[in-house]
């Protein structure tokens, strides 16, 4: 027929998507993303089309998407202005207090976390930043990707942190240069401090266990000695002469050999002891400190001329916000760990409800006689505790690597206040509470919950309240990743803001003003947790917003906002020292740390009789989704196996066969569950039960939305989540598994050749729950679907986009070509000949393996069923005489040939369009 007459190419698949969008005006339950996928399929089966052909297409549609991921960083970054921006940032206003203010005071502390979205190879990542800073096409011939490891994250994200820092001392050369100009009697006091970086990669334990102590501690010794090498660049290009270069470069090698070696097996004794001893001992080239170079490079400055101390001081500037090592570290536990560490502290009273007053009680007398122990590295190998042993780290660390530089303890999932004061026992056990911040982590439902009451008792309790004064601040971390998988991003956003304003009250009801808030707010740069795609302003305000902002503005409390930077994701934001500028001036531009207090206050905080009604229905609807078997069987309908290995840390825990075909949401990791979502076509975590919310008033809810900055930063949100939607192909992904359609596909003899393979899939899939399940699914997100578009046609559309329905298109494409390919995985391992039960694993399995994508499973039991490399006769040297068997031998070539290896490169494509979808919606995840 002539409107199937299609080419492998995306303008040629884009228009014949537009004509079968047609058809649904007239069958309205048509589907025209499974029926290009069937166009498609049918080339593929009868031979018009091969593998290498959808391979070319492959190219071409990945080529095309990280052109648009390239298009919108140079949207949310606008690195073109990034000069103008500082300009203008730069720009003294006459009032040196202020301008001093505005500059030593930190805008945001950049955290360079390692989950799980290394996407990308090195190669696209460069690409797509070429493209940025050139406005060209991001175009790349090499996109291997290669095995992530934690070593290979941290690598990146030392790369990430080098140009962060090469664009802050740009910043501060230029903001001391005009301070200079400006204040010619006073521009020497100045010591900018715009911004601080820290990282996690290698001191994360939540969720993993693959990581040794002597591990951390090694990754913290590479990072001193590259950050001295990189202090000793800066001041050799000053002054080549300079004698503090050669005790940068010779605490520089002594850093380097001990990282070499507690990078290697430290498990025997021997092997430890001598690590450490060398780590341990005094010796002229272990710097520990950076005070008196800094005191020196500055007390220099004041002799030289503009230029020369204008370096000198910024120079001594990095060293003041970073100390020695890359940036500061966050170590991470979870609540469980800490919680298993202090019951063994407890005696009579481990059996204690760590959610009672009476553990409170208990702490406090535990604090009360804690007398601080010293430890050595002996200790650390002995503790079989986690969370005790990240303490004995940290403690060997400050004692060995940096003095000066605080180090943070994270703690995930928690939920009560004694989690925190069981970290801050630990802290002063070893004597280290005065340089150590511990930061509980809300995250969950019931900490985003009961996060104010925890927040009161917390900051109520006099131990708590001495460290926080100790310190000098009070920190807590947010996560969006989880809250926004189990309430929805929407109203996971709105209860993490209601969280931070509750701290202010916290603070202020308690005495604490004096001391500042320190808000990490854990968000990524998906729409799915957390990050807003439409502009710079609405993604640093979307984490921290203005209301909550002003709200420590009001109580006088300084705000410390922090935000992480993850994977390979965030560290394009760092490519390189030019995106890396434009990323920390848009940071400033918009800076979360200084805030006008005396803004009006948002109709959608006063109108809390419908934002409220609002906030709950949306997450009672996400909670529905949460809790029904048809959504959970959905999302783990494929497994994992529609995503590529983004990270070193595990997706979900390990399983066998029959686990996977019920798999619980709660096995799979936050990330990954929202880039399962976008792979099948609809971000239902925040989409989804928006237009039910608004049902029952929604000409109010409209009008308040619309008058609301608050409520228009949601709305930019869900268009630009819902323009990247298709509840059609959430439909067609239920299809794969229809038995009505596979008896059909062959009828009237239209394709003989599929026959016996298609009679095969349908008897198969008789009793398979998987259509009913993507059906029903569909079927509740176009209801809800309808009632959003009712809500956004009263809302104006302040952030249009063109380009959105080619974009739409080219997704459309994507979709249809992995359907296809699905289909032909799906009609050849179903014609692989039986073989025999080995091992457990029968014909059955396989084929389930296969439909759940658990490919490489799959291709290993197929491949020792029919092996191509076996013994011959002819391989042995025997001096008896034998005729059995007669021949050589064929083995199986040709099975593999037409069977297995197909089903290995069809699923090479499907990954590869994985990433070119994730491309599409900007982050993985």
């Amino acid at each position: 027929m002539a409107e199937t007459t299609i080419e492998p190419t995306l303008a040629s698949l884009s228009d014949r998507l537009r004509v079968l969008h047609r058809q649904t005006r007239e069958t309205p339950l048509f589907n025209p993303v499974f029926q290009l996928s069937l166009d498609i399929s049918r080339k593929l089966e009868n031979g018009e089309l091969d593998i290498g052909q959808l391979a070319g297409l492959v190219d071409e549609l990945e080529a095309q998407s990280l052109d648009a991921r390239a298009s919108r960083l140079k949207k949310l970054l606008r690195p073109d202005r990034a000069g103008e921006r500082l300009s203008q940032l730069s720009a003294p206003n006459g009032d040196f207090k202020a301008f001093r203010a505005f500059w030593e005071r930190p805008h945001m502390h950049a955290v360079f976390t390692a989950h799980p979205t290394f996407l990308l190879s090195p190669q696209q990542s460069e690409a797509v930043a070429a493209a940025v800073g050139n406005g060209g096409k991001a175009t790349v011939r090499d996109g291997e990707r290669p095995e992530i490891t934690l070593r290979y994250e941290h690598g990146r994200a030392m790369s990430a942190m080098a140009n962060a820092q090469d664009a802050r001392d740009k910043l501060v050369a230029t903001v001391l240069r005009r301070a200079g100009e400006a204040f010619p009697d006073r521009w020497t006091e100045l010591q900018p401090l715009p911004f601080r970086f820290a990282t996690w990669v290698g001191y994360d334990m939540d969720g993993r266990t693959d990581i040794k102590w002597y591990t951390s501690i090694a990754f913290r010794l590479a990072e001193k000695a590259e950050r001295l090498g990189r202090y000793a660049a800066s001041l050799e290009a000053i002054d080549p002469s300079h004698e503090l270069i050669a005790t940068l470069r010779s605490a520089q090698e002594r850093a380097q050999a001990s990282a070499d070696e507690f990078a290697g097996d430290l498990s025997a004794p021997e092997d430890m002891s001598a690590a450490a001893n060398r780590l341990t001992q005094d010796h002229p080239d272990k710097l520990l400190s950076l005070d008196p170079l800094i005191e020196r490079l500055e007390g220099e400055a004041d002799d030289q001329g503009v230029d020369t101390a204008v370096a000198l001081r910024t120079l001594a500037a990095a060293m003041r916000a970073d100390g020695l090592g890359m940036g500061w570290i966050h170590f991470r536990v979870n609540a469980k760990q800490l919680h298993n560490a202090i019951r063994t502290r407890l005696g009579d009273a481990a059996d204690i409800d760590l959610s009672s007053r009476g553990a409170v009680a208990a702490l406090r007398e535990l604090l009360a006689d804690v007398e601080p122990q010293s430890a050595n590295f002996a200790s650390l190998a002995v503790e079989s505790s986690t969370a005790i042993r990240q303490f004995l780290v940290m403690t060997q660390i400050l004692k060995h690597v940096d003095a000066d530089a605080p180090i943070r303890m994270l703690v995930a999932e928690c939920e009560q206040p004694s989690t925190v004061l069981a970290a801050l026992y630990f802290a002063r056990l070893f004597d280290i509470a005065d340089r150590v911040d511990v930061s509980p982590l809300f995250e969950t439902e019931t900490a985003l919950e009961h996060g104010g009451r925890f927040l009161d008792l917390l900051l109520s309790e006099p131990d708590y309240q001495a460290y926080a004064k100790g310190r000098g601040r009070i920190a807590i971390q947010t996560g969006f990743s989880d809250a926004g998988r189990f309430v929805g991003q929407i109203p996971a956003s709105l209860a993490i803001e209601r969280l931070q304003g509750r701290l202010a009250e916290a603070m202020a009801a308690n005495g604490l003003t004096d001391v500042a808030a320190l808000i990490f707010d854990t968000h990524g740069e998906g729409m799915g947790r957390g990050a807003h795609p439409s502009s710079f302003e609405d993604r640093i305000e979307w984490a921290l917003s203005p209301w909550a902002q002003r709200r420590f503005t009001r109580a006088g409390i300084a705000l410390e906002p922090e935000a992480s930077f993850q994977g390979g994701d965030g560290y394009l934001l760092f490519a390189n020292p030019d995106i890396a500028l434009a990323t920390l001036t848009q940071v400033v531009a918009h800076s979360p740390a200084h805030t006008d207090p005396d803004v009006p206050t948002d109709p959608f905080y006063r109108r809390t009789d419908l934002s409220l009604d609002f906030y709950r229905a949306i997450k009672e609807h996400q909670r529905d989704h949460l809790e029904s078997r048809t959504y959970s069987r959905a999302i783990t309908a494929f497994g994992l196996g529609l995503l590529n290995e983004t990270g070193s840390r595990k997706s979900r825990r390990q399983s066998d066969l029959s686990a996977d075909r019920e798999m619980s949401l709660r096995q799979i990791r936050a990330i990954p569950h929202n880039a399962i979502l976008q792979q099948l076509g609809y971000p239902v975590n925040i989409i989804a039960g928006v237009g039910s919310a608004a049902e029952s008033q929604i000409e109010e809810m409209g009008a308040l939305l619309a008058d609301s900055p608050r409520g228009m930063q949601i709305i930019r949100l869900i268009r630009a989540s819902n323009a990247l939607a298709s509840i059609k192909t959430v439909a067609a992904f239920g299809e794969l598994f229809n038995s009505a359609y596979w008896a059909s596909r062959p009828y009237r003899g239209t394709e003989p050749h599929l026959a016996e393979a298609c009679e095969a899939l349908a008897e198969y899939l008789i009793k398979d729950d998987r259509n009913g399940v993507f059906r029903r699914l569909s079927s509740r997100l176009r209801v809800d679907a309808l009632k959003l578009h009712r809500l956004l046609d009263l809302v104006p559309d302040d952030d249009p986009h063109p380009e959105r329905e080619s974009v739409r298109r080219a997704i459309g494409v994507l979709q249809a070509v992995r359907l296809a390919l699905l289909q032909h995985m799906f009609l050849k391992v179903v014609s692989v000949p039986a073989f025999s039960r080995a091992n457990d694993i029968s014909r059955t399995d396989v084929l389930e393996m296969v439909f759940t994508l658990r490919i490489d499973d799959a291709l290993a039991q197929l491949r020792r069923a029919f092996p191509t490399s076996f013994p011959r006769k002819d391989d042995f040297a025997l001096e008896e005489p034998g005729q059995y068997p007669i021949g050589a031998g064929e083995g199986y070539a040709a099975i593999r040939e037409k069977y297995i290896d197909p089903i290995e490169q069809a699923y090479a494509l499907c990954l590869r369009i994985s990433t070119a979808i994730a491309n599409e919606f900007g982050a993985h995840g």
